[in-house]
């Protein structure tokens, strides 16, 4: 039998961020039964001009990943009360190729911010950047870490609050429901 076959998005390319240490903790805790990668979103700025060239590699390779997982976790920061741009613009790459990536696709959203809510906003926006492609989008549980500076939390890189382990341990049981 196939292993299934989940696919961590981050939002942020800095190396300390608090979301990638998000998509890593979702990767150690999918299971052995799970085969998790996580994607490169650092991709150029989309432009018209650009995708008439032909697509760039890295964006082939990053809807390559999309197209073969079974599963999708995204964990977004917060920047101005919305998605990072380098998510925005992965998901409208993808958007460029039939059948898109995600239609479709379980996909399930996490996030960590310095703000109290905890991407509460982010979540939301990224729901509605998802809807155009049809993704089954879970609703809960919801998975929102703030203060993501609090002693703790957040150890050497990596998450280490068993609380919201549990919680993203539930999210993704929560996926694999659907998938």
């Amino acid at each position: 039998m196939m292993a299934f076959r989940l696919l961590g998005v981050s939002g942020a390319l800095r190396r300390a961020s608090t979301n990638s240490a998000l998509i890593r903790a979702a990767g150690a805790l999918a299971g052995e039964d799970v085969d998790f990668s996580i994607a490169d979103i650092d991709l150029p700025l989309y432009n018209g001009d650009v995708e008439d060239r032909g697509y760039p590699d890295k964006v082939v390779a990053f809807v390559e990943t999309l197209r073969a997982a079974d599963a999708v976790v995204i964990s977004t920061p917060e920047y101005n009360k919305g998605v990072s741009g380098v998510l925005k613009n992965a998901l409208d790459w993808q958007s460029r190729f039939s059948p898109v990536p995600l239609s479709g696709k379980p996909v399930a959203i996490m996030s960590a911010t310095g703000g109290y809510a905890g991407g509460q906003v982010s979540q939301f926006m990224l729901r509605q950047c998802l809807t155009p492609f049809a993704a089954k989008v879970i609703s809960q549980p919801q998975v929102h870490v703030g203060s993501n500076e609090t002693p703790g939390l957040f150890v050497d890189g990596e998450l280490a609050d068993e609380r919201v382990r549990a919680s993203i341990a539930k999210l993704l049981k929560a996926l694999r429901e659907i998938a």
